[in-house]
């Protein structure tokens, strides 16, 4: 019912909003998108219309695309000047209520050898909402510089977003839909980034927004295929594998486009790409001779991806175009899921399939009325089954054994995503609404844990001699308090997995393993029906008015409402406005400078994964069964045994008056145009985090219930755990963001920009538990996003040889990590108590820290430790060279609406609505018809260590640390190697 009742209204508001804005206009309209002769839009041309005795004008924006609106009918001359190009005119004659579509193909001037006019125009400051100068917008030649690997490419991509406000990250649009795949480089026309932050048009936060536009067809036959190789030979070897493993990617495929008669176009994309790759592990091992020792492993990880995507635009009549999209991705890999300390047995094969379709119609309803519909049907299938059904085993910061608890998995979901979004231009207004509806429906087979796992966190032990012999002394020294620091009882969890297996080759009862220290810290098991359906939806409608004032000064008030479904809370109103004005800016002389301002509030959604497990182990379904200090090791009982016990079950939930958590942002700046077509951006931004998710077990022991009497304590809700989803987390988060984007000449451009970042919670999203289950205000300190430094750096130099050089730089400060004793201290079957802070420490050393402190002693804050900086030096070689005969590249025809073969570039800019996008020219091009290009990147080109985090955990053998490489934004999608060389090869027409 409630899907249906919403659908309703959907349908509803979609009618009005078309009935709304049918009346036909009485006047023209001219529009199009100037191209150069390789097809690559020109910003910034002189556009202009003269006829029935008028004049108006148009300058063409970033994608190339003007429009002239207000056009009495009858017969005009279209004139199109720039500087460095020929002068384009042409006749038509416009007619009342129809737009006429002029595409120009400008050639050079005769005393031109070469002109390249990509990318966004850079060196301009405007009031316009969509031209912050702290957004980056990548054309033709940036994509090139951008890595062909797309694991890499991903990386990047979020690098330039920059670290996104709040615990979830940036987030990605591809044509306009919410995520999905990823199109291969060469598939890609424009990459926006951190666009119009406050636009009510989206509903996460618009710093860390990534805009991604695909490539439509084109006017005649065109293509390329390609091929990129890495191998080990060319690459330097991970420093935390002792064995360096066999490495190799090799990525192969092509995209074709051509018209289909004058109306249709047709875009196709193809990419395969095999990997060997291989899972580094490392940590501690007892050996069969029950000893402590080293290890280092590489376990395989060949992965096998194929993808294929063809695109149809097509020009149903003068007003209405039609982009329909197909993509398909396989992806299969072997012994998936490994992490730094797994051993192989801990994978799982994973194979998954996608389908997805999209369409987008376009209509343009008059002179100032654009209306856009969007419709995406994504069917995910992902299957996964172990490698071993054993029981798990982990040892806490040294290893993890036996089987994965993945079990035999298969997840089915079917996403579809609904948007009809309308643009009225009227007079100084540009507004914009419209509704977006997603729903996900997934089928889920999991039974998570139905294998068992034991877990390893450390104990208390007598000193043992060396024949593995505990004195009746050492035995009363840890059962006497108070003990000193460092506690000599106090045993590393894989010194209490080593007694385990010991003692119990000995044949001790498990009573007496536990007394000497064995035994482990907690037994997991799950049961009953694994498999769980689920349907989530949302809803969001928005109104949008950008509003030119004055001709410096542009204000934007954008109102945004959602709701979803799986939550009470549908009262998601999110308000939003911004600012931008030019001081000096007089008489309609554009201004060097621009103060930008805004403030708004984005909501999130609770994500399925959360209802999905309330679903699950809702002790109906499936029963959940925690034992702390188990008796038993080896021999795991079944589901129906622990049944049989009536033993208390740990119950997953989500808190009845959960909220959708929201941000509440304020951004204010100064952007200033510089000599050499340079700008720079200063921006001030505060972030407020309310009702952040955060997980509580809210039946643990009452504070201060536990005692020698009643280990277990007093719960208030009878026995069992009961884990329950929160909306109680905050966050609070200041940052300054300089930006910088130049084109200084013809040769040389680059980007840069700078985070100082201050971030505070007590919640890092949904599974964090607190401290103390009872005092969440423990947990406000350094929230894991609070990375106080970061800088990136990427351009592109053209070197007399015709060699383009591209870097791309990455520093950043520490990694916040939170330290803990390893320790169930509070009952509460969750390993977050933190230790507290010998008097006089400063070190993170395993003798400064308190790992059983006083009701007196106060804990270290969470995220107490900062772990090492990071520093990666990208770079990008390549060399183009052209052959055949010289060939320029037209647009379509010229004239009527119904000449020439059609262009439609799905979405474009915003404002006074998408607009054409325009074509977008094939990658690597020069003026000939074929064209070669070779290309090698490297990775961390400088070969430089960057350790992870440290080990926090202080019943870890390796506490302080790193066992790793640092992740996110480092040398690539692989953990062999620390630099990676690739090769690739491009042959274009």
């Amino acid at each position: 019912m409630f899907l249906r009742r919403h659908c309703y209204i959907l349908i509803t508001l979609c009618l009005v909003l078309g009935a709304a804005i049918l009346p036909a206009q009485q006047i023209g309209v001219i529009r199009g998108t100037v191209l150069d002769d390789t097809s690559s839009p020109i910003p910034g041309v002189a556009v202009s219309a003269t006829g029935q005795g008028v004049t108006k004008k148009a300058e063409t924006d970033i994608t190339g695309a003007y429009s002239i609106a207000g056009l009495p009918p009858g017969n005009y001359t279209v004139i199109a000047t720039r500087s460095g190009f020929a002068p384009f005119t042409a006749k038509l004659t416009v007619l009342a209520g129809r737009p006429m579509k002029v595409d120009v193909a400008m050639k050079l001037e005769a005393s031109k050898q070469e002109v390249t006019v990509q990318g966004d125009p850079v060196g301009t400051v405007s009031v316009d909402a969509t031209q912050n100068a702290g957004a980056l917008v990548l054309r033709q030649e940036e994509i090139d510089a951008l890595p062909d690997d797309p694991d890499d490419l991903a990386s990047d991509l979020q690098a330039l977003a920059g670290p996104a406000a709040g615990p979830n990250g940036g987030q990605i649009f591809i044509d306009g839909f919410t995520g999905g795949r990823l199109p291969p480089k060469e598939s890609i026309r424009e990459i926006r980034v951190n666009q119009n932050p406050f636009s009510s048009e989206y509903d996460r936060i618009g710093f860390g927004r990534i805009e991604i536009l695909t490539k439509p067809g084109t006017d005649k036959l065109r293509g390329q295929v390609f091929f990129n190789d890495s191998e080990k030979a060319f690459d330097a070897r991970n420093p935390y594998t002792s064995v360096y493993p066999d490495f190799s990617s090799r990525q192969y495929g092509g995209n074709i486009s051509d018209s289909l008669g004058k109306r249709a176009s047709v875009f196709v994309d193809f990419e395969r790409r095999d990997v060997s790759d291989a899972a580094v592990a490392n940590g501690q091992l007892v050996d069969s001779n029950f000893n402590i020792v080293p290890f280092g492993i590489s376990t395989p990880q060949p992965q096998h991806r194929t993808t294929v995507s063809p695109r149809v635009d097509y020009q149903l009549n003068a007003n209405n175009t039609l982009v329909m999209r197909y993509s398909y991705e396989r992806n299969d890999q072997a012994n998936a899921g490994l992490g730094f300390f797994d051993l192989a047995t801990r994978g799982n094969h994973m194979f998954q399939q996608e389908h997805s379709i999209a369409l987008t119609e376009t209509a343009v309803l008059g002179a100032r009325v654009i209306n856009e519909t969007r419709f995406r049907l994504e069917d995910n299938t992902t299957n996964q089954t172990a490698v071993s059904n054993a029981p798990g085993i982990q040892v806490s910061g040294a290893f993890s054994g036996g089987g994965s608890g993945i079990g035999s998995a298969r997840n089915t979901d079917k996403n579809y995503e609904l948007q009809n979004y309308t643009s009225v231009s009227s007079g100084t207004h540009a507004f914009k609404f419209g509704v977006r509806v997603r729903v996900d429906d997934i089928s889920s087979q999991a039974p998570s844990n139905f294998n068992g796992n034991f877990s390893f966190q450390g104990s208390l032990g007598p000193v043992l001699d060396a024949g593995n012999n505990a004195s009746a002394a050492a035995v009363a020294a840890c059962t006497s308090l108070p003990r000193p620091n460092p506690d000599p009882c106090a045993l590393s969890s894989i010194e209490q997995y080593r007694r385990t297996l010991l003692f119990s080759q000995l044949g001790y009862s498990p009573q007496l393993i536990r007394q000497l220290g064995g035994g482990a810290s907690q037994f997991l098991i799950s049961g009953g029906n694994p498999r769980a359906n689920l349907t989530q939806f949302d809803e969001g409608i928005f109104f949008q008015d950008d509003w030119r004032v004055k001709p410096n000064f542009t204000l934007s008030l954008g109102l945004r409402y959602e709701l979803q479904n799986n939550i009470s809370d549908w009262r998601d109103i999110a308000p939003r406005v911004g600012f931008a004005w030019s001081p000096d800016s007089h008489g309609g002389k554009p201004g060097k400078t621009v103060i930008r301002g805004g403030s708004g509030i984005f909501y999130d959604r609770v994500n399925n994964s959360l209802t999905l497990a309330a679903l699950r182990f809702n002790g109906v379904t499936q029963q959940r069964y925690i034992v702390s200090d188990p008796l038993f090791f080896g021999d795991v009982p079944s589901i129906d045994q622990l049944n049989a016990r009536v033993l208390p079950q740990t119950i997953q939930q989500k808190e009845s008056n959960l909220r959708a958590p929201y941000l509440i942002q304020t951004a204010m700046g100064v952007e200033r145009q510089l000599p050499h077509n340079t700008t720079v951006a200063v921006n001030f931004t505060v972030t407020r985090g309310v009702h952040e998710l955060l997980e509580r077990n809210v039946n643990a022991p009452l504070p201060g219930s536990i005692s020698a009497d009643n280990p277990a304590g007093i719960r208030p809700y009878g026995s069992g755990n009961l884990y329950q989803y929160e909306s109680d987390g905050v966050l609070n988060q200041n940052q300054i963001i300089v930006n910088t984007n130049s084109r200084m000449t013809r040769s040389i451009n680059f980007f840069a920009f700078y985070v100082f970042n201050h971030a505070r919670s007590n919640t890092d999203g949904p599974g964090t538990f607190p401290a103390d289950q009872y005092n969440t205000r423990l947990d406000y300190g350094r929230s894991g996003q609070d990375i106080r430094h970061r800088f990136v750096m990427g351009g592109s130099l053209a070197t007399k040889w015709a060699v383009r050089l591209s870097p791309f730089i990455i520093a950043r400060s520490g990694m916040p990590y939170n330290i803990t004793t390893g320790q169930d201290f509070y009952g509460d079957s969750v390993f977050t108590a933190r230790p507290s802070l010998i008097g006089g420490c400063t070190e993170i050393v395993r003798s400064c820290f308190n790992v059983n402190p006083g009701p007196n002693d106060i804990p270290i804050p969470r995220n107490f430790a900062q772990g090492p900086a990071s520093l990666t030096v990208n770079l990008r070689l390549s060399k183009v060279f052209g052959f055949g005969e010289s060939t320029g590249r037209g647009g379509g025809g010229v004239g009527g609406p119904m000449h020439g073969p059609v262009f439609v570039g799905g979405p474009g800019g915003r404002g006074h609505g998408r607009g054409p996008g325009g074509p977008g020219g094939f990658d690597g091009s020069t003026s000939h018809r074929y064209n070669l290009t070779l290309s090698a990147s490297a990775r961390n080109v400088f070969n430089t260590n960057n350790p992870g985090n440290p080990i926090g955990v202080l019943s870890s053998p390796l506490f302080g640390v790193s066992n790793s490489l640092s992740g996110g934004f480092g040398p690539g999608g692989t953990s062999v190697t620390n630099r990676r060389l690739e090769l690739s090869l491009r042959f274009s027409f």
